[in-house]
Order: C-alpha cells, then sequence, then structure tokens
C-alpha cells in the first residue's frame, strides 16, 4: 500500500549522520580493553621464549578515513580506511638463562573496516538497525620493546605481532556490533510512530514497510495518518503515490500527502472539534454590529415580530469533513459549513430560527517552523443558501455580506490560532531542522531541510 507520509534521507543526510556515528565508534574503540597475553616461542632447538605482556592500554584509535553508502535493496554500508592506533604495556621474557622486563608501544596501522547495516521494523511500527557484517583486516602492526637485549625481541615480536593482530580484528567487530545495538538501535528508536497533538487527536508515523535504501537516498515510508483519539475508525480512500522529485540538496525532505492531511479533517470531525459557536462576545467591537435580532431583521423582518430586540448565536459544524487538493499551485479546499442561527430566550434556553450552508473557497499557506508543520488560511467570499428556516422563507443572498464579516472575524482567527501551533514532524531525538524548502507537487507538499543534531 501507498504511505500518506515519506521521509528521505539524502547522501548529505547520511554523510552528516555518519559523522556523528563515527564519531561515537572511535570513542567506544578507545575505550578497548584488552586482557593480558602471555605465551611460548620456540627458537629452533635451543628451547623457548616464555613472554608475558601486562597492563596493556589503548592510547588512542582514530579513524581518519570513512564513508556511508546506501545500497539498494541491501541496506547501509560503512567503510573505514587507514585507522589506526596506540597501545602500550608491559613485558616480561624468560629465555634459558635470560631473564628480563620493560615496556613496549604498538602501532597498529592501515586497518580497514567494512560494516553492513540491516534496515527494518518492529511490529509497532518503528525502524530497527542491526550489523548484518562486519570484517576487519589490519595490514601493519608493529611493536617496540624497551630493553637492553635487542637480539632477545627478535625471537618473539613476530609471534606477538600476529597474536595482536588477530585479538584486534576480532574486538574491533565486536565493539561496532555493540555499538550499533547499544547507540545505533537505541537511537533510531526515538523516532515517534504515534504523535499526540491535543486532547482530541493524534498522528500515526508508523512504518508501513522497512526503510529502503536506494542509490541515493534512504526513504521510509510512513502511513501518515490523523486519527481521533476517542474514536479511530478506517479511512474511507487511500494515499496516493508520491512522485518524489530528483531534488537532492536538502539533508532530508518529507513528502506529506493529501491523504495526509485529509485524515485530519476526518480525525477532527469525528472527536467533535470541527463544531464552533459564535456568541456576542466572540464579535470585535470595530466590527459596527451585535449579534442579535435586530440585526438580521433588516434581511428577516418576522424576526422582528417574533424575537425582538433578543441576543443570538450560531453553531457551525460540517456535515462532511473538508477535503482538500494539493497541486502545483498550492492547497485549496472548498469547505461546506452548516450555520445554524438560534435566538437565546430569556430562560437561556436556544430556539431555532434558520440553518444556513455556507460554501467558502479556502487556500492555505504551509511552513515549518522548528519540528512542526504550521500554517494559515485565506478565505475567498461566502456562498450563502438556505436549507431550514423556523421564522418564513428569506433572501439569503442579502445576508452574505453579513455572514462573511461574521465567520472572517470569529471563526477564521480561530482556525488560524490553532494552525499556527502547528503539528509534529517524525523527527528523531535531539534533532533541529534548517534551511527550509517548501514547494507544492501534485497530490502532496515537499518540505525539505537541513538537520542539526544536539548530542548529549
Amino acid at each position: 500500500t501507498n504511505s500518506g507520509f515519506v521521509v528521505r534521507i539524502t547522501q548529505a543526510g547520511l554523510d552528516y549522520a555518519h559523522q556523528h556515528g563515527i564519531a561515537i565508534l572511535e570513542k567506544e574503540l578507545a575505550q578497548l580493553k584488552l586482557s593480558d597475553i602471555s605465551g611460548d616461542s620456540r627458537v629452533g632447538r635451543v628451547g623457548k621464549v616464555r613472554y608475558e605482556l601486562s597492563r596493556l592500554r589503548l592510547r588512542d584509535f582514530h579513524l581518519p578515513y570513512s564513508r556511508i553508502t546506501p545500497i539498494s535493496n541491501v541496506g547501509l554500508q560503512v567503510s573505514i580506511s587507514n585507522a589506526f592506533a596506540e597501545l602500550d604495556g608491559d613485558w616480561r621474557v624468560k629465555f634459558l638463562f635470560v631473564r628480563d622486563h620493560g615496556s613496549f608501544d604498538l602501532k597498529v596501522e592501515n586497518v580497514y573496516i567494512k560494516i553492513s547495516l540491516r534496515l527494518g521494523s518492529d511490529t509497532t511500527g518503528k525502524p530497527t538497525i542491526s550489523t548484518s557484517d562486519c570484517s576487519t583486516r589490519i595490514s601493519k602492526v608493529r611493536v617496540l620493546f624497551s630493553g637492553k637485549f635487542g637480539w632477545l625481541y627478535n625471537l618473539f615480536h613476530s609471534n606477538i605481532e600476529s597474536r595482536f593482530q588477530k585479538i584486534l580484528e576480532d574486538k574491533i567487530c565486536e565493539i561496532v556490533d555493540k555499538s550499533v545495538q547499544n547507540e545505533l538501535q537505541t537511537y533510531v528508536r526515538t523516532l515517534p510512530v504515534t504523535a499526540r497533538i491535543d486532547a482530541k487527536t493524534g498522528i500515526d508515523y508508523s512504518l508501513v514497510a522497512p526503510p529502503r535504501a536506494t542509490a541515493q537516498s534512504l526513504d521510509a515510508d510512513l502511513k501518515g495518518e490523523f486519527y481521533s483519539l476517542a474514536n479511530r475508525s478506517t479511512v474511507p480512500f487511500s494515499p496516493l503515490p508520491l512522485a518524489f522529485p530528483s531534488d537532492h540538496d536538502r539533508m532530508v525532505y518529507f513528502g506529506a500527502s493529501s491523504y495526509f492531511f485529509n485524515t485530519a479533517g476526518i480525525a477532527y470531525r469525528e472527536a467533535g472539534a470541527l463544531v464552533f459557536e459564535i456568541t456576542e462576545d466572540m464579535i470585535p467591537k470595530d466590527t459596527g454590529f451585535k449579534l442579535e435580532t435586530s440585526t438580521f431583521s433588516a434581511f428577516i423582518p418576522q424576526l422582528e415580530e417574533m424575537y425582538p430586540n433578543m441576543p443570538m448565536k450560531f453553531r457551525l459544524s460540517t456535515p462532511t469533513a473538508p477535503f482538500l487538493t494539493i497541486g502545483p499551485g498550492g492547497i485549496s479546499l472548498k469547505p461546506v459549513v452548516d450555520a445554524q442561527a438560534y435566538v437565546i430566550l430569556p430562560d437561556s434556553s436556544l430556539a431555532p430560527l434558520f440553518l444556513l450552508s455556507l460554501v467558502r473557497n479556502v487556500s492555505a499557506v504551509i511552513n515549518v517552523r522548528s519540528d512542526h508543520i504550521v500554517g494559515s488560511l485565506d478565505v475567498g467570499r461566502i456562498r450563502l443558501s438556505l436549507k431550514d428556516s423556523a421564522v418564513g422563507t428569506f433572501e439569503v443572498r442579502m445576508m452574505q455580506s453579513l455572514m462573511n464579516i461574521l465567520t472572517s472575524s470569529t471563526l477564521l482567527p480561530r482556525l488560524n490560532a490553532r494552525l499556527d501551533e502547528g503539528f509534529p514532524l517524525p523527527l528523531l531525538d535531539r534533532i533541529q531542522l534548517s534551511n527550509i524548502l517548501v514547494k507544492f507537487y501534485q497530490n502532496f507538499l515537499l518540505l525539505g531541510a537541513d538537520v542539526h543534531f544536539q548530542p548529549k
């Protein structure tokens, strides 16, 4: 199935993540612990050299050259070359009647490490990452002994160097696997698969399939669906495929489909959040009218006879969830709103007056602020039709300007205030976005950004 929301990490984004990952791995390798080493090295028919190496200390481990590559249908490959390390420790040796001891330095050069990372998802829709393969090759190990008997060290140093090479080749991949499991896997699981928006709604950002690597990027297909916290129902339509452009200037891109936005309308309607009431105290003073029967009696003469100079209120609701379209020109929608007018009786009860149908052309402006999609609505003129009336028939066309002012001065500011709070993007922990790009394509909105990772 198609996803409602797509996240693309470009090569630039992978390179940035790779820098931080390598820095972590370098620290992990620098803390590598080595056990004491002892053994024998036979010298022809003369006998054996018995050696012991203790108090082994890794001074540093450097990974100066590395790169990360997405491999189609496989995952990610990290290649590290020309790495080097330095160790020191104490040694003790026994050969025939000769005994000696001292310290030594060990230089490990031309270390090559190749790591393959498998990408997946678990049953909750969170991403997973693991080491599918790791290999280490060390081209050069040099050990330098301090002491009086130079000829003696030559009897066993090659044995020591080969043992160190084998131990380090095994240890490095152990640390890589541990670092991926403890650091990288823990971090990718900070991706929120559900994001609570408010007391009534949330967004489902769970993965619908494992992340997939292409030759140029890493793509993650997310469900991208708003839902009501009280009553989650099946969405009556499916997402359309998103034709991502070949734009790789930013580190990360988000594709928010029309499905994503349209499920918001369904979720808010099911949660009862698309019902608004307009009362006198909500109308700005500069509009020049009061919400009472005397104002509307100019259009409905019988209203003044039935309910003279009495306060009114409107209840706005949507008979169907608003449905928007996204195209190269932007986002547009034509919501239908029912406006039920009431008179407020002296005992505070309500008497229905008339029911209007309001249709309005609406366009949306979208942006990204911090880690949220934010927006605002711009509305055109309203079109009215009379659906029901308890005060007789009347000409609604004359009321259009009044209703236009009424909804623009009360309803629109409330909607824009909510849109200005925004909706959270699916971001890993401690990620900040910058250099934002917003573009519209057929059936989806493309958001591009560079990222900044804030270490703990």
